[in-house]
């Protein structure tokens, strides 16, 4: 259920963000924009009260965030999407990747029982 109000807060960053864009020439947009963000934080919040760690749920946000952005935008928008924009936000997702495994391991290591030396 954690990762569907993930998933949530995220949609709601990126409609608000996607809003913005469009508010330029369509002024109601901002009200999407307020209550996009608004529900954003209200969601990664729960996220957050139900356990996930800071690092984690905010990296997955950001990236995922970035990535939906950058996609929609260029079919919504027309805006371009280059082989290095690609190869960045692999990089970005790569990075989102390695903070989580790596707080596992942590997790897992900080609940190992100790050798003793």
């Amino acid at each position: 259920m954690t990762l569907l109000y993930l998933a949530v807060a995220i949609l709601c960053e990126v409609a608000a963000t996607l809003s913005l864009k469009g508010s330029a020439t369509v002024p109601a947009l901002y009200v999407v924009v307020v209550l996009g963000y608004l529900g954003g934080f209200v969601f990664l919040t729960v996220v957050l009260k139900r356990g996930m760690g800071l690092g984690v749920a905010y990296g997955i946000w950001g990236a995922a965030g970035v990535a939906l952005t950058a996609g929609l935008s260029t079919l919504l928008f027309g805006e371009a999407f280059t082989a290095v924009m690609a190869v960045g936000l692999a990089c970005v997702i790569a990075g989102v990747l390695l903070v989580e495994t790596g707080s596992r391991a942590a997790h897992t290591d900080a609940g190992a029982p100790s050798d003793g030396a």
